[in-house]
């Protein structure tokens, strides 16, 4: 089955009516019943980086799409983190210890 990936959440921080910083989350599903897992991922991207890299241009919420909203967000590494969860919780679990309630204590 494959992965749906959905927006969930979106909020904007404006100034001067202008977008400068959003933050998104995005819920990862995969499979169903027995294999179904779910994930929420979440990223604030401000409208200038730290290092001064320009992430987007601010410019009113109504103008933007859910195209660029998506595009904002960190794609590569929530599907690298969703796909690693994934595995360790559905495909490979870790295999626990089971109880042996017939042992004998030596004497």
């Amino acid at each position: 089955m494959a992965i749906t990936k959905t927006l969930s959440e979106a909020v904007p921080y404006n100034k001067d009516s202008k977008v400068q910083q959003w933050d998104l989350q995005m819920k990862y599903e995969e499979g169903a019943d027995a294999t179904y897992y779910t994930m929420e991922m979440r990223a604030t991207i401000p409208a200038t980086a730290p290092d001064g890299s320009v992430n987007f241009t601010p410019k009113p919420e109504d103008d933007w799409t859910l195209a660029q909203l998506t595009a904002l967000c960190p794609i590569s590494t929530w599907d690298a983190t969703f796909d690693s969860m994934y595995a360790s919780v559905i495909t490979n679990p870790p295999n626990k210890p089971v109880p042996d309630p017939d042992y004998v204590i030596p004497s």
